[in-house]
């Protein structure tokens, strides 16, 4: 079992967000979903994006802070879209971080003048035709050691069942790979790493 911190995407901490995070659970793991957008649910990811801006990159970390302050760890941050710098926000604060889910997107540590921590694996989960997507991100992500998984079928959000698009063929090849992933950091015990 794994202790999960999601942070949802730009829409908002929308039905599909949640339909993640209960599969998640369904699987044995425990997963927080803090809202970031004090409800607002956004259906044009656009309009998310926009909404994200207004509150401000300030605003947003400080939240997800607040949210990770009060779960103990050993614990895997896991992030989509939006949320995949939220939750590297925590994972470059807190020791007890023991890995890194990406959906929609992956990170560069460099963002925060930081480096990836010691020891801690992460997977990034992509869609080939994404607008958003960010082709140099993910070649320095995966320079780092982690796996980048990317995916023909599908759009932005193609694991969000409450989306247009939404892909089951992709969402059939992601989720056993995110799951062996959890497993494998459950597996692995999981204390707090090296910090410093």
């Amino acid at each position: 079992m794994a202790e999960v911190l999601l942070f949802h995407h730009a829409g908002g901490l929308t039905p599909g967000v949640h339909a993640f995070a209960d599969r998640l659970r369904a699987a044995g793991h425990v997963v927080h979903t803090p809202d970031l957008y004090d409800g607002a649910m956004f259906d044009d990811v656009h309009a998310g994006v926009a909404n994200g801006e207004a509150i401000g990159q300030e605003v947003l970390a400080a939240r997800a802070r607040a949210a990770a302050a009060g779960i103990a760890g050993p614990l895997v941050v896991a992030g989509m879209s939006l949320g995949c710098a939220m939750a590297t926000g925590v994972l470059l604060e807190r020791p007890d971080v023991v890995g890194a889910l990406y959906l929609y997107g992956a990170v560069t540590p460099r963002w925060w003048d930081a480096e990836w921590p010691s020891g801690v694996p992460a997977q990034a989960h992509v869609a080939a035709h994404d607008e958003w997507r960010e082709p140099e991100v993910e070649e320095e992500f995966a320079a780092l050691g982690h796996a980048v998984f990317v995916y023909e079928d599908g759009g932005h959000l193609f694991l969000d069942v409450d989306r247009p698009d939404h892909s089951e063929e992709s969402a059939d090849e992601a989720w056993p790979r995110i799951l062996a992933f959890l497993d494998g950091v459950d597996s692995a015990g999981g204390g707090p790493r090296p910090h410093g």
